[in-house]
This record gives structure tokens, sequence and C-alpha cells, in this order.
């Protein structure tokens, strides 16, 4: 059986052990504990592709928990239509959310073009009216 440590996998996916020890805290990850006490968690490929597949679902956008959810419905023995359902609803609503924070951002981005235009003006008049005089 393959496995990882903590160490492995933040060099690998370019995230901190922090970041990796709180995504099990959130049940996202559950490595199994080796050593003293079990101070030394081994990770498996399963939890690796569960690590893979949660940074891919923040790169979207959505929550730990709906994550989380997708995740889990992959190891459950339950319907495959229902899971795609529910993944696209997923998908549907991040979609929504997305392209309206890009027409906010196009919105603000044209405010700030149009106030970088009257600060140009002003400068342009105030200059011109100190030449004159």
């Amino acid at each position: 059986m393959v496995t990882y440590t903590i160490a492995e996998l933040a060099r690998e996916f370019d995230i901190t052990a922090r970041a990796i020890r709180f995504y099990e805290d959130q049940g996202l990850l559950s490595p199994m504990r080796e050593g003293v006490g079990g101070r030394n968690r081994v990770y498996t490929a399963r939890d690796r592709t569960r690590l893979k597949l949660t940074l891919r679902g923040k790169r979207l956008g959505l929550t730990l928990s709906e994550i989380k959810s997708i995740v889990d419905m992959y190891e459950s023995p339950r319907d495959t239509v229902a899971q795609i359902d529910r993944f696209l609803g997923v998908l549907a609503h991040q979609r929504v959310t997305l392209e309206q924070q890009r027409a906010d951002i196009e919105m603000a981005l044209e405010e700030i073009a149009a106030h970088e235009e009257e600060c140009r003006r002003l400068l342009l008049e105030s200059t011109e009216r100190q030449d004159a005089a």
C-alpha cells in the first residue's frame, strides 16, 4: 500500500501542513496514526485523492461543506444519477455566483476607469491654468 507523510502531501500540492490538518479536522481526510501515541499521520492514496478533490473544489469556489458532501457521495453506495444531479446543482449554483461576481467586478472596473478619466481631466485643467498664469 502506498502511503504519504503530511510533508510529502504538503510539498506535492504546495500547501501547508497546517492546511492539511485543517482539512482533517473538517472530516475531509482521515489518516492512519502511527508511532508513539499516534503522533505520526500516514495518508493513503484515498486521502491523497480526497485532498486533490478538496483543492479542486476550493479552486471552483465551493465551500468545505459542499466539497465534503460531494466527495463523500462518491464513497457511498448511493445511486450514481443522484450523485451527478447533486454535483450539477452545486456547479450551477457556483456558476451563478461567479457570474454575478464577474458582473460586479466589471462594474467596479468601469467606475474606476471613469474616476481615473475625471482625475486626469482635472489634472490637465489644473496644469493648463498654471501654464496660463
